[in-house]
């Protein structure tokens, strides 16, 4: 039996149990896919949307490697990677801006000049986005799929395809509809031939021209409060399709909270995605073969601020 010292964190509502891998000789034996359905499990264990893994790769840099509940691995998660942004920083492997690398990519993540309400800690991550992914079957590579259908998935809705570290389809909608995308969610996984790996799926409704409110149903996961990648991505093809200003800093609206997101459209297409970062508590889990178990030994209050303001701001 291991004990393993976690970090109870949540961006926007999407929480996560964060676990300090690096120069942790003791941990590498460690079945992390076991570990994260146990762990994840909201009856029986932690209870979370995944588990954030603090590494250090061969070359001395530093990265995120996020497991679902499901016990797979995620390429990225925007709303993650701002927290071990944040633990990062706090513990000297990065500065207050840096590089973390998820799913081979390397992203630029910072501590944010502005924060998102007082006495929230707030990071940003810049998110650079590509057109194509080989997890879209259904338009060649060099092509894009901007605001157009896919009858097979929903005759009626208009869908934009991005790859930001991980594939997102992501359509405008008048009303949010948890029902239809729960739909969405699950006819994507027999539709083995267009989405052969699965795919993030999100809807978005436009409220203004700098603001719009998003509802994700995340791969591996399901609906969740919140999904940073997806924000980003629906705040990117808002962008694209001319619902919300290019260039401006965009509120981004989820039943977790808030985030804000600026894409900018030059020789690469770059979304900043920023948002809190928040420690709810700190403690240990007891982890074996047959044993699993947790103790929160310190609890730092900061669920109480981003409560407060979430209640606020749905007011």
């Amino acid at each position: 039996m291991q004990r393993i010292n976690i970090i109870k964190c949540h961006g926007s509502g999407n929480d996560f149990i964060l676990v300090d891998g690096v120069c942790r000789e003791e941990l590498a034996a460690v079945d992390w896919s076991r570990f994260a359905r146990l762990a994840c499990n909201r009856e029986s264990g932690v209870g979370s949307d995944g588990v954030l893994l603090v590494v250090r790769h061969d070359d001395g840099t530093y990265g995120m490697d996020m497991l679902n509940p499901d016990g797979t691995h995620a390429e990225m998660c925007g709303n993650g990677i701002r927290c071990v942004a944040r633990y990062a920083h706090e513990r000297g492997y990065i500065a207050s801006e840096g590089v973390l690398r998820s799913g081979g990519r390397d992203y630029r993540v910072a501590q944010a000049g502005e924060t998102i309400a007082e006495g929230i800690a707030t990071y940003a991550v810049d998110i650079d986005i590509r057109l194509w992914s080989s997890d879209f079957t259904f338009f060649e590579e060099g092509e894009s799929f901007i605001g157009e259908n896919i009858a097979p998935l929903d005759d009626s809705l208009r869908f934009t395809a991005l790859n930001l570290g991980n594939p997102h389809l992501v359509s405008a909608v008048d009303d949010i509809s948890l029902e239809r995308l729960t739909m969405l969610g699950e006819k994507v996984l027999t539709l083995k031939e267009l989405l052969p790996n699965g795919v993030n799926i999100s809807i978005y409704r436009p409220l203004s021209s700098r603001s719009i409110f998003v509802a994700t149903y995340e791969r591996g996961a399901g609906i969740t409060l919140s999904c940073g990648t997806a924000m980003t991505a629906s705040a990117t093809a808002a962008a694209l399709i001319g619902y919300v200003e290019r260039g401006e800093r965009i509120e981004v609206r989820n039943r977790g909270g808030m985030v804000f997101c600026t894409t900018q459209l030059g020789q690469r297409l770059v979304t900043r995605l920023e948002g809190n970062a928040t420690f709810e508590w700190r403690g240990y889990v007891e982890f074996g073969d047959d044993t699993f178990g947790y103790v929160v030994e310190e609890r730092s209050g900061e669920g109480d601020v981003w409560q407060a303001f979430v209640d606020k701001l749905n007011k």
